[in-house]
């Protein structure tokens, strides 16, 4: 959480650093708002539905992953999705290990608890969404894994660090009043 916390104290901040270097300034964060109201869905972090969404893949069962890609050679997609599945199966082995018993999942309250102050308190504005997935079954838990550990590790990996090439020269540009 410490992280988080400096990134509010310098990077997100009124003018921090993204206000300060990203070319709409002081509207950065407000645009950054603004998409996250309009289009962020839980769900649709999953990696697979995530290129479905966009139409970098359609459903094949046959297909490895379950996915085909439209474009073959798209390295987010077949990188992503090794590390997808490296990722569910290590869920898959913890929720296996801790709840042996599938009826386990929805009667222990810590669990649930956790579950809940995600959605209520990590996405209060979002909190009556119809489409966060409940959590009642083993797949249901090793779902919700997968999708916290690929949003917070291999996605925000992509994401953010491969923007260094289109954002780590910031020319000086004109103050925006």
């Amino acid at each position: 959480m410490k992280i988080n916390s400096l990134a509010r104290e310098s990077l997100i901040n009124a003018g921090g650093i993204i206000e300060s270097a990203f070319s709409p300034a002081k509207y950065s964060i407000e645009l950054s708002s603004a998409a996250y109201n309009q289009l962020w869905q839980f769900e649709m972090e999953a990696l697979p539905a995530d290129l479905i969404r966009r139409g970098m893949a359609v459903e094949d069962p046959t297909a490895e992953h379950g996915l085909r890609l439209t474009i073959e050679d798209y390295p987010f997609a077949n990188d992503g999705l090794i590390l997808w599945d490296a990722i569910k199966q290590w869920a898959s082995d913890y929720e296996n290990h801790y709840f042996p018993e599938p009826s386990l999942v929805q009667s222990d309250g810590e669990l649930q608890a956790w579950w809940t102050e995600v959605r209520t308190k990590g996405h209060a504005d979002k909190k009556d969404e119809p489409w966060w997935p409940v959590l009642k079954t083993p797949e249901n838990l090793i779902h919700i894994l997968t999708t916290i550990i690929w949003v917070t590790a291999g996605h925000h990996a992509a994401v953010n660090f491969g923007q260094y090439m289109f954002a780590g020269y910031f020319p000086n540009r004109p103050t925006i009043a």
